[in-house]
């Protein structure tokens, strides 16, 4: 029996995050000292992990969830947490490479998740720093204006309420000069760390385990289940398990395109009265994008500045430099706050060909599932993940399951 990881391991964060620096809800894990048995075991108790595992719970199974190193403690602390529905790949140019008919579905799904997880969030009474937010979207090396006047037709005939502006409206409104928008509705964003609490706190309450540090080293399925080993020695027998492992990807799980790329981060100090109005979200059609988000204290989140980097000390080595073009980018496009960076942080995300999760069966591996959400959406596809996993887990199904499962053609 091998002892390494089933994963691959990887350095995902690094400096200081705004959400880091405020304490986060407690969570109580467990240690695993001996074999256990459950419903459905999840790997991974970052925020689609939590998503998940409150799901499935709220379905009444015996539910488990571990992770090597503790709840919020990988990628989740390093998100921006704009949770938007709006993909990285434009509808219309979406729908040019798979169809009109899937783009659309996509889009909608993405707008259902973000409505669900807000819904849900306020239902359960969760103290998250939810707000719901507008977005700006400006044009770009992506979209120029003729390109966001096309993606404003393409989402109006999707059913998406939308406004077009010019730039002299922009900057009447909004501050920004000489950029063509387009502006959307009923996005959200949250503290990622609080999100995470809160969901696994309530899937706590109802009954489920947590066990923490955990790393699975063999996972083996049966007719009728899995077995998963731990590398200190004692094994969970599920009938089902999903890997929620975020972009530490699970080895063997075909990647469908997805890869690990860097994106790095700011926050200035609270500086509420220098807000724009709406507090709208603000991002570009462009490759590498801007985005910029506030939080309810009116701190301005700024990230971006990717680049397809997979390696943790590079990634890390360009952190200064990146902090400061920020910091400048924010200034040039907003130059009523002050820019400066208060908390500064790099994390390893991932991308997808087309901005897509995968979630779904794994092939080849009966009774396991997989969440990975890859592209630029990572919050609002963990939400989409833990109803679509619900679905096939519990036995109705999920009309969208084809458009995101391993087995689709793009």
């Amino acid at each position: 029996m091998s002892r390494a990881s089933a994963t691959h391991h990887r350095d995902l964060r690094t400096g200081q995050s705004i959400w880091s620096a405020r304490r986060r809800p407690a969570i109580a894990a467990q240690q695993l000292t001996r074999d256990i048995a459950c419903d459905v075991v999840v790997v991974g108790a970052g925020v689609s992990g939590a998503l998940i595992a409150e799901a499935l719970s709220d379905a009444g199974l015996n539910t488990v969830i571990v992770d090597r190193r503790g709840p919020a403690e990988g990628s989740t602390a390093a998100s921006t947490a704009m949770l938007q529905y709006e993909l990285d790949t434009p509808l219309s140019l979406m729908a040019e490479r798979i169809g009109r008919e899937k783009a659309e579905r996509i889009w909608r799904r993405s707008r259902q998740s973000v409505d669900a997880l807000r819904e849900r969030t306020e239902r359960l009474d969760l103290a998250v720093d939810g707000a719901t937010r507008g977005s700006i979207y400006l044009d770009g090396a992506v979209l120029d204006a003729g390109g966001l006047a096309i993606e404003a037709d393409a989402r109006r005939r999707a059913g998406f309420e939308v406004e077009l502006l010019k730039p002299a409206a922009v900057q009447e409104r909004y501050g920004i000069k000489g950029r063509h928008a387009l502006i959307g509705f009923g996005n959200y964003s949250a503290d990622p760390r609080r999100l995470t609490a809160g969901y696994l706190n309530v899937a706590l309450a109802r009954g489920a385990r947590l066990y923490s540090p955990v790393d699975i080293c063999d996972i083996v399925p049966t007719g009728d289940g899995v077995t998963l080993v731990s590398a200190r020695g004692p094994a969970i027998r599920a009938r089902h398990a999903v890997m929620a492992t975020g972009y530490e990807m699970m080895k063997g799980i075909p990647r469908k395109g997805n890869k690990i790329i860097s994106s790095w981060s700011i926050a200035t100090r609270p500086q509420p009265r220098a807000i724009w109005p709406t507090a709208a979200m603000i991002w570009e059609a462009a490759d590498p994008y801007l985005y910029i988000r506030t939080t309810p204290r009116g701190e301005i989140i700024c990230g971006g500045e990717d680049e397809e980097i997979g390696d943790a000390e590079l990634r890390d080595a360009k952190l200064p430099d990146k902090a400061a073009t920020l910091s400048l980018k924010l200034a040039a496009l907003l130059p009523g706050v002050d820019a400066t960076p208060t908390y500064s942080w790099a994390g390893s995300f991932g991308d997808s060909p087309v901005g897509t999760p995968t979630i779904g069966r794994i092939p080849g591996m009966p009774n396991c599932y997989a969440a990975m959400g890859y592209g630029g959406n990572g919050i609002t596809f963990s939400m989409m993940a833990a109803q679509i996993l619900r679905g096939l887990i519990c036995g109705y199904g999920d009309p969208d399951a084809d458009l995101v499962s391993f087995h689709r053609k793009f």
